[in-house]
């Protein structure tokens, strides 16, 4: 299997690296888009500036800029528009942290007419251990915010964890899938999802998840980000530039089987 899809490398991947310092890792690596991490205590209209001259100067995509995690206290939202605006950044990944369905859409809604008149994409991730746990209410939420620019962010580990299958893809109006994450994992869930979803992914075709199934579901639009995080990766591959190499490498000789 080949693909002629964006790739992307998901910032999760390198947590301990800065966002420019990530870009030009992955330009290095041979990466042609990336995720952005926007961290509130340390983003700056400086750093903004150096991402965006380490994209210009690369020629990288930035895929998408994360997470805006709306909460009960608030969340950073409009920074993150900001941000994202700043570098060009095509998506913003947005999750429910603690809030009712009915409070995040009001938000959701609000976020994405934030974005829109920049061209950005504002995509909604479910997970089991959040406010939005599975894929049909995800599709639920965004029903009712009906916003063309809203999609749904599809994390195939996510996916398998809340009992979805490869299947369901065929649900999701093609609009709404801009991008997927993929990993790979046992099919067996461990015992603490949070844990795995942090530091126990592992590169395709090294676990049994149907992956291979899921790129030929997808809408030929559809990017792909490779969200491998990994304390094994971490370990084994301490510079940036050859994680990400490796995630490229293995991504590739996994497509082209």
């Amino acid at each position: 299997m080949t693909t002629n899809r964006l790739l992307s490398l998901a910032a999760g991947v390198c947590p301990e690296t800065g966002p420019a310092d990530f870009v030009a890792a992955c330009a290095d690596a041979g990466w042609p888009a990336c995720g952005v991490w926007f961290d509130a205590e340390s983003w700056t209209a400086r750093v903004a500036a150096d991402v965006r001259r380490r994209l210009d100067d690369t020629g990288l995509v930035a895929l998408d800029i994360e997470p805006v995690f709306v909460t009960p206290g608030g969340d950073h939202g409009e920074r993150v528009v900001e941000a994202a605006a700043a570098i060009g950044a095509r998506n913003l990944l947005i999750v429910s942290r603690g809030v009712p369905d009915d409070v995040f859409v009001e938000r959701f809604g609000e976020l994405c007419d934030l974005a829109a008149p920049h061209g950005i994409g504002c995509n909604l991730e479910f997970m089991a251990f959040m406010s939005i746990c599975d894929l049909p209410q995800a599709l639920g939420v965004l029903d009712v915010v009906d916003r063309p620019t809203a999609g749904v962010l599809i994390d195939n580990l996510h996916l398998t964890r809340t009992g979805g299958t490869v299947g369901d893809i065929a649900a999701v109006d093609p609009a709404r899938l801009p991008y997927v994450q993929l990993c790979d994992a046992t099919l067996t869930s461990p015992a603490n999802l949070i844990v795995e979803a942090l530091d126990e992914r592992r590169t395709l075709g090294a676990g049994e998840l149907p992956v291979g199934e899921l790129v030929a579901a997808l809408p030929g639009h559809t990017a792909i980000s490779l969200e491998i995080r990994s304390a094994h990766l971490r370990a084994a591959f301490s510079d940036p530039t050859d994680r990400a190499r490796h995630v490229l490498a293995t991504t590739l000789e996994f497509l082209e089987r």
